[in-house]
């Protein structure tokens, strides 16, 4: 016999899930707490560590400017020597991980969110998530958006406000909506 998997289970393997179910409806407002805790906070408070190593999956001492908002906190990884700066918005309904030096500009959002594309079934309220991989040394300027299911390779650069649909490779840069590699001329 198979087994039931919670909405949560469905939440972190990507299928469509209901985010109204208590368990999640729980740990979002435990989410919320600690984000309230820390966006009150300043540099050098020395709580704010441990509010960090709390809400996240894997701080490894980021450096992260509140005001800063997260889902659930317990998805997002950021490898070391990260830093994000104010109102970093992180959807993770599924995982994130931030490869080591990355650096991500004000305004930044990072959605795994997803939601049905037919109006019927979004009125169910249905909605699932898919992962993103940004790697090492990236760059995002501020006020780009990365969307769903996105991987972005080491050293790349996302340009301010670039929403960014489909992979990114390593060491391109991309700009605009939807984001696109700007190609460089020989002179």
């Amino acid at each position: 016999m198979d087994a039931v998997l919670s909405e949560r289970d469905k939440m972190l393997a990507g299928a469509p899930y209901d985010a109204g179910c208590p368990e999640l409806v729980a740990l979002r407002k435990r989410a919320q707490g600690l984000m309230r805790d820390y966006n009150q906070t300043i540099l050098g408070d020395p709580q704010r560590a441990e509010l960090m190593q709390a809400l996240l999956g894997t701080w490894n001492e980021a450096v992260i400017r509140a005001p800063f908002h997260v889902d659930y906190g317990m998805n997002i990884h950021f490898e070391p020597g990260c830093f994000a700066n104010f109102n970093c918005v992180i959807l993770d309904v599924a995982e994130v991980r931030i490869g080591a030096r990355t650096q991500i500009g004000p305004n930044v959002q990072i959605l795994t969110a997803d939601h049905p594309r037919d109006a019927d079934t979004r009125a169910t309220g249905a909605e699932w998530g898919r992962p993103i991989t940004i790697g090492a040394d990236v760059w995002i300027g501020g006020g780009a958006i990365i969307l769903p299911g996105v991987t972005v390779g080491d050293g790349a650069i996302i340009a301010a406000g670039a929403v960014v649909t489909r992979d990114v490779a390593a060491d391109a840069t991309v700009m605009g909506n939807p984001a696109r590699q700007q190609i460089r001329k020989e002179s």
